[in-house]
């Protein structure tokens, strides 16, 4: 397929790669154009309007933000030259991606929500896993873009904004995690026991799922950095959270407590660490 994808970050640099891999014709646009220049086999674009065309846009922007001054303040929907569809793959909120479809059907152009969930080691090897709500034909026409990037495409519907409130809710998931974890850490240290001996065996025991071996493994080592992904982007959506559930009148009092302790870690210097330096706070306040 002849594909334009915007936003080379983490996550999408491993995204196009597999897409190239697998055959595709792949126009990338990046606002720091350097980045597009590095990844073999891409097909490097001047500007956004380029690389929105085609059989199928992706976009991979870091934030709503970015995303509507890019695609609605960019005016790629009015122009003649449009994709046949567009699949946001963004961790956007949900409110945007009800604009974000309405708009779309306005110009003609098929919308896919299509968040992700997984790391950029993830992307790279093509075993993301793929949330996508909208149309179902668009959905199956899009197949052969999500099979490569991703080991399953879980479906949600024909609103694309079920997807956001799905990763949204995975992700709100996955930061409680981390806050267990380090919490849990720190009340063990506090008795004598080691925080790595503790998450070794809970994460191979009672927790043995991926985020908390992944993620225990990290906090257990201390190892923030690199990032793979950082704990000011995990506080954006936590925001995100708290505004889709306002939203729908639906209480998330723990939410609440997760976005002060992530303030507190960005306060302290932590924002551009990875997403597991959350467990530092209470260490932290416990005096370790």
């Amino acid at each position: 397929m002849d594909v334009g994808f915007l936003g080379l970050g983490r996550m999408g640099r491993g995204m196009v790669a597999t897409l190239v891999s697998a055959g595709h014709r792949v126009r990338v646009w990046n606002r720091s154009p350097d980045t597009a220049r590095d990844i073999a086999g891409a097909i490097p674009v001047g500007t956004a309007a380029e690389a929105f065309a085609g059989d199928a846009a992706i976009t991979m922007l870091a934030d709503d933000a970015a995303l509507r001054a890019v695609i609605v303040e960019g005016g790629l929907l009015d122009r003649d030259a449009r994709p046949s569809m567009h699949l946001s793959m963004s961790t956007i909120s949900v409110a945007l991606a009800g604009d974000l479809a309405a708009i779309h059907a306005r110009a003609g152009i098929a919308y896919i929500g299509a968040p992700v969930f997984g790391r950029p080691d993830a992307a790279a090897a093509g075993t993301l896993n793929i949330i996508a709500a909208g149309d179902a034909a668009a959905i199956d026409r899009a197949a052969p873009l999500l099979d490569c990037m991703g080991t399953k495409t879980w479906r949600f519907g024909p609103e694309p904004q079920r997807a956001n409130a799905v990763k949204l809710a995975g992700n709100f998931m996955l930061v409680a995690a981390i806050e267990a974890m380090g919490e849990a850490a720190a009340f063990a240290e506090g008795h004598g026991v080691p925080a790595g001996d503790l998450l070794a065996m809970l994460t191979g025991t009672l927790f043995a799922s991926p985020v908390y071996k992944g993620y225990g493994a990290l906090i257990a080592e201390n190892r923030y950095e690199p990032p793979g992904f950082t704990l000011r982007l995990g506080a954006k959506d936590i925001r995100l959270v708290l505004a889709a559930a306002e939203a729908a009148n639906v209480p998330m009092p723990f939410a609440s407590v997760l976005r002060d302790n992530l303030i507190d870690a960005i306060a302290h210097g932590a924002g551009d660490k990875d997403f597991a330096a959350l467990a530092t706070v209470a260490a932290r306040r416990s005096g370790r």
